[in-house]
C-alpha cells in the first residue's frame, strides 16, 4: 500500500517550502521595522516641539530632562515616578491650538506590547498637554498621566 503515504521527496519539498515562507515573513518584518520612518524633528520653540522633546525624555527614562520642560512650580513640587511602560511607546501629534499665552496639544499615545499570533498587541489612548508661556518659552503645565514624570498628588 505505497499509495497511502506521501513520497519522502514530496514531504521534504513541502517542509522546505514552509521554511522558506517563514524566512520570508521574518525578513519582511525586520525590513519593516528598520525602514519605519522616524519622527520629524519639530521646532523646539513651538508647543508641539516642547511636547515632542518632553515625551522623548520621558520615554527614554530621563526624568531630569523631562522636568526641564515643565513650568517651574510643577517641576519644583514634582515627586519623581519611574518609567512610562513596559512596552514600546510612541506619541503621535493629533492637533495643537495656541493663543498668546496658552496652548493645548492633543496626542495619541500608542503602546505596543510583545507579540501575539497576529502581531504585537497595541493599546491607544488620547492625551492632552496644557502649556503656558514662561518668558518667551513654552512650558508644560499638565501632561497625560501616561507620560507624567510626577507622582499623582504631587504638583504636576
Amino acid at each position: 500500500m505505497r499509495g497511502m503515504e506521501p513520497e519522502p521527496a514530496r514531504r521534504d519539498r513541502a517542509l522546505i517550502g514552509i521554511a522558506i515562507a517563514i524566512a520570508v515573513v521574518v525578513v519582511a518584518a525586520i525590513v519593516a521595522v528598520l525602514l519605519r520612518p522616524t519622527a520629524e524633528r519639530l521646532d523646539a520653540s513651538t508647543p508641539e516641539g516642547v511636547v515632542q522633546a518632553y515625551s522623548e525624555a520621558v520615554i527614554d527614562g530621563d526624568a531630569r530632562a523631562a522636568r526641564g520642560y515643565l513650568v517651574p512650580e510643577v517641576a519644583e513640587g514634582c515627586e519623581r515616578v519611574d518609567g512610562v511602560s513596559d512596552g514600546e511607546v510612541r506619541v503621535v501629534l493629533v492637533s495643537a491650538t495656541e493663543d498668546a499665552s496658552t496652548a493645548d496639544v492633543r496626542v495619541s499615545i500608542v503602546t505596543t506590547y510583545g507579540g501575539g499570533l497576529f502581531g504585537p498587541d497595541e493599546y491607544r489612548t488620547d492625551g492632552r498637554f496644557d502649556l503656558v508661556r514662561v518668558g518667551d518659552e513654552w512650558r508644560i503645565e499638565t501632561a497625560p498621566w501616561e507620560l507624567s514624570v510626577c507622582a499623582p498628588g504631587s504638583t504636576g
